[in-house]
């Protein structure tokens, strides 16, 4: 009897999700399944990409870091993603921190599996470049946004991103946190939390977040959270977007 060329288990994440099952099947041994703790680096500025991580559950940010330590997300890598993309275009670091943001786990592969993997499967190749441009996409916009738009509209946009990511209506996130990602003063982040909280968007207890009203979330959120549930669309199909990144 023929071995069947199908992984005994289908991964979570969209990106080996969207690969043909034979192709998938020649990956499989050379993924492996780990967590992903809060706070966790998985990459540091300058320092050698080891492995490439594809997130199953949970998220990760990108930190851009400045001379005097401070910090700015500049993307966020959930299932939809490949963290270590620029193994991906001929490089070995990054100049961002790639950071578990809210816990999860992932399917890990190492770099040099994965540098011969793109030579050796097209398919492969070419899903992992339109990662990329996916990816380049979200970071063009999220600086379009940090430089345009009100806290509340970058805070809404943001809890949206978070929601599409967890596996739940709820997240670990505190104000200081939240501040660091959006690039503002924690004091913002209070006052506009606040008001989300009273409008009946959120609820905010002992660093956790609850979206309570996603939809009046997308209403006072700005058009760049629309932007990217279409780079998705783009990325995946029209049926990528938005609550498809969450299990059911």
């Amino acid at each position: 009897m023929a071995l069947s060329l199908v992984p005994t288990c289908s991964p979570d994440n969209h990106l080996l999700a969207a690969l043909p099952p034979a192709d998938l099947a020649r990956l499989w041994p050379q993924l492996e399944a780990v967590p992903l703790s809060l706070r966790q680096v998985l990459s540091a500025p300058g320092e050698p990409i080891t492995s490439v991580y594809f997130p199953e559950t949970g998220y990760v940010s990108l930190l851009a870091y400045l001379k005097e330590g401070d910090a700015i997300e500049v993307g966020v890598v959930g299932r939809e993603g490949i963290v270590g993309l620029p193994v991906l275009l001929g490089d070995n670091s990054d100049e961002c921190e790639a950071m578990v943001q809210n816990p999860g786990t992932a399917l890990r592969m190492s770099a040099a599996a994965f540098r011969a993997e793109l030579d050796r499967t097209p398919a492969f190749r070419d899903l992992m470049l339109r990662a990329a441009l996916f990816q380049h996409r979200h970071v063009v916009r999220t600086a379009a946004c940090n430089g345009r738009h009100h806290t509340e509209q970058r805070l809404a946009r943001w809890l949206l991103i978070a929601h599409d990511r967890a596996e739940g209506d709820d997240f670990a996130m505190t104000h200081e946190f939240l501040a660091i990602m959006l690039g503002v003063r924690r004091a913002g982040i209070t006052v506009a939390a606040g008001q989300f909280q009273a409008a009946g968007l959120i609820r905010y207890t002992r660093g956790r977040i609850e979206v309570t009203d996603r939809l009046g979330l997308e209403a006072t959120a700005c058009e760049c959270y629309g932007v990217a549930r279409r780079a998705l669309d783009h990325l995946f199909g029209s049926n990528a977007g938005g609550q498809s990144l969450r299990c059911n």
